[in-house]
């Protein structure tokens, strides 16, 4: 049974709304990653897979340089989707998933969201399913939860808030998807 490790990438050097819309990594990133990277190579996964998002790739950077082993960019963890014709991001990622930022108990669930959504959803944990080795995934926050809530059979889109370079450990068996430990939390977030 395949063992992931799922990785929020690290601090990234801008938010949604600012001027890059796929920013690197900041000093303090940088270091988060590094520490990721030593413990997930006491690990010791056999593959490293990552959203081609640069933040997400420059943390898995850090584990390659650890380990040795080359990313493979996988396009299936990348960021959440936002649907075509929304030009604020920012407020589109907080009225469609109001608990990313602490906004009280507002919870959403995924079977009341598009089609776009469930369907996103769908293809990351039909990826997650047919990796056949323990691996170190390198992801988002919406991600993580969209991993986590089907793995633990629940319909809220947000069930934890993964602080940067929490490492969330997952077991794969055939369709079965269990959380072995959530990663750890931050009380505040930045949704990058």
């Amino acid at each position: 049974m395949p063992r992931l490790y799922l990785i929020r990438h690290a601090e990234p050097a801008a938010t949604w709304g600012e001027a890059d819309p796929d920013p690197g990594l900041t000093d303090l990133g940088m270091a988060q990653a590094a520490d990721a990277a030593m413990k997930l190579a006491a690990l010791k996964p056999a593959r490293i897979l990552s959203s081609p998002y640069r933040r997400c790739v420059e943390t898995a950077a850090a584990l390659q340089m650890e380990m040795g082993l080359f990313p493979q960019i996988e396009p299936a963890f990348g960021e959440v989707p936002t649907p075509a014709g929304i030009a604020d991001r920012r407020a589109w990622l907080g009225a469609t998933f109001p608990a990313i930022a602490g906004a009280g108990t507002a919870r959403t669930c995924w079977t009341g969201l598009g089609q776009d959504l469930q369907a996103w959803r769908a293809r990351m944990l039909a990826a997650l399913r047919t990796i056949d080795r323990d691996a170190a995934i390198f992801t988002h926050f919406i991600a993580l939860n969209a991993i986590a809530s089907a793995a633990q059979d629940r319909d809220e889109t947000i069930v934890f808030r993964p602080a940067h370079a929490s490492i969330t450990t997952l077991d794969v068996d055939g369709d079965d998807l269990r959380v072995a430990a959530l990663g750890a939390e931050t009380p505040a977030v930045q949704v990058t």
